[in-house]
């Protein structure tokens, strides 16, 4: 049952998303704002279903319910409720759930701030997070669906790795989503801004606290990261050119990059080019 609920509200999600794309486009062809609301109003549905699809896996963690193939690697009954909490991240189909959850509440805040506002950039930044919502929900659909069922012969669950059984586990990650989803929206307002032929410091006031807040995060969650590898002994410490460490310090570099080159458009009106290329 909980596998049919999950799956379907993904689907659906998956769906509305593509329809607020069409309806978005449809408006700024014909520039019916009925076709706007209506594209907005499926992008904020594409987010309830999220959220409440996010909550169903973790309320199926919470609770061990081993009819679900991901909760039976990740929970058991021993498991402590914290880490069955942070098993919404521990594995693949997780994450990429957890990814579009953040993404979902970062797209209601974005709607809920511009709803008046920014009429000619906002069907652009709306295509756009639309665009990155179906890719991920693409995956979660087809090819890592975190609710597939357990095979009927399956009665047991190994639970959690005991080297992710640590405190960290329930900070760092989603500090590191935070931060890498985060640069969804200035990216999101950079597209705008091109598309509409505005490559002025107005987007970039629009998006300065949204940078500003990434990556504060992502620099904390790295910090956070190279500490947790030196308490645990089986992982030999913070630098060993591992992908995850690159694939969260490379952006970490690029932002850093980015938010400099903004302030030197901001004061002398160079390099705008430039901090396209950085933001995409």
């Amino acid at each position: 049952m909980i596998s049919l609920l999950g799956s379907s509200l993904i689907t659906l999600a998956f769906m509305f998303c593509l329809i607020s794309i069409f309806l978005n486009v449809l408006y700024l062809i014909n520039k019916n704002i009925s076709f706007f609301h209506s594209a907005k109003r499926a992008l904020i549905s594409v987010s309830l279903l999220i959220i409440i699809a996010g909550i169903t896996l973790l309320h199926a963690l919470i609770n061990s319910n081993i009819s679900l193939k991901y909760v039976s690697q990740y929970s058991s009954p021993s498991t402590p409720l914290i880490f069955k909490i942070s098993g919404f991240w521990a594995g693949m189909e997780g994450s990429l759930l957890f990814w579009v959850f953040i993404l979902s509440i970062y797209t209601l805040i974005v709607i809920y701030q511009n709803r008046n506002k920014y009429s000619d950039l906002m069907p652009w930044v709306l295509i756009v997070i639309a665009i990155v919502h179906c890719f991920f929900l693409l995956i979660c659909c087809f090819f890592e669906n975190p609710f597939f069922p357990s095979s009927p012969e399956s009665s047991l669950s190994s639970g959690m790795n005991p080297l992710l059984q640590h405190w960290a586990m329930l900070i760092h990650p989603p500090m590191l989503y935070l931060g890498f989803i985060g640069f969804t929206v200035p990216y999101a307002f950079a597209i705008a801004a091109l598309a509409c032929r505005k490559i002025d410091i107005t987007w970039i006031h629009l998006t300065r606290k949204w940078t500003l807040f990434t990556w504060l995060i992502l620099s904390a969650a790295i910090v956070m990261g190279g500490k947790w590898a030196y308490m645990e002994l089986g992982w030999g410490g913070y630098w060993a050119w591992d992908p995850v460490e690159n694939a969260s310090l490379l952006p970490w570099l690029t932002g850093t990059a980015y938010i400099h080159s903004i302030l030197i458009q901001a004061k002398k009106n160079m390099l705008k080019r430039w901090n396209m290329i950085l933001i995409m």
